[in-house]
């Protein structure tokens, strides 16, 4: 699988075995960016992510998708003839095949650092139109956090637009602020009951009598 933008040299293509160290790299950088890494995985930067991502790139439910460029490899450091700047894991969501509406959703896109603005976020986002035409899907979903200004802006020039707000918490955490409540008497906070304001009673003046108006 190939592709290009059509004002940028950058190509992509399905990720092979042999491009885990270029994807971990990337990976990397995008958790760090996101401020991610300890909240979405609880461990350290890379200490978790080869084995889980050497079985991805073998997954037939997923595909990871570089973006590439001509010239020495950027994210893995050797000469291979390319620069791997960019990555994003295309799937297919289960929850949407089963209610009729089948969705691609994009993940991780990340763009390294020194090749921003050269059309690779583009070509991976081409990819996945591809993808998504391959598989059915009428619709593409990108994950981005909150709070990552630049990817929220650049989805949103791409025609993405809000769909829904999900949150993380650790397992025990959540079992902790469960038991919580149950030691309070109730499992689950109680629905605020509305306000409700009383109208502000408007006041008649007094009606002067003739001999004022005299």
């Amino acid at each position: 699988m190939a592709g290009a933008g059509a004002r940028s040299p950058v190509t992509t293509r399905a990720a092979r075995p042999d491009d885990l160290a270029a994807v971990l790299a990337l990976v990397r950088q995008h958790r760090s960016e996101a401020h991610a890494e300890g909240v979405l995985t609880g461990q350290t930067p890379g200490a978790a992510a080869a084995p889980g991502f050497r079985r991805l790139l073998a997954d037939a439910e997923h595909r990871v998708v570089l973006a590439v460029l001509p010239g020495a490899d950027v994210a893995r450091g050797s000469g291979t003839g390319e620069s791997v700047v960019g990555l994003a894991i295309l799937g297919v969501d289960p929850l949407s095949v089963v209610l009729g509406v089948a969705q691609v959703t994009v993940d991780n896109l990340v763009v390294h650092r020194d090749h921003r603005r050269c059309g690779a976020g583009a070509a991976l986002l081409g990819a996945a139109v591809r993808y998504a035409e391959e598989v059915g899907a009428d619709h593409v979903v990108g994950s981005v956090g909150g709070h990552e200004a630049e990817r929220q802006r650049f989805f949103s020039r791409m025609g993405f637009a809000p769909l829904t707000t999900r949150r993380i918490v650790p397992r025990e955490t959540l079992a902790r602020a469960l038991a919580a409540w149950q030691r309070g008497g109730v499992l689950v906070p109680p629905p605020r009951r509305p306000v409700l304001r009383r109208r502000p009673v408007s006041r008649v003046q007094p009606v002067l009598g003739a001999a004022a108006e005299a």
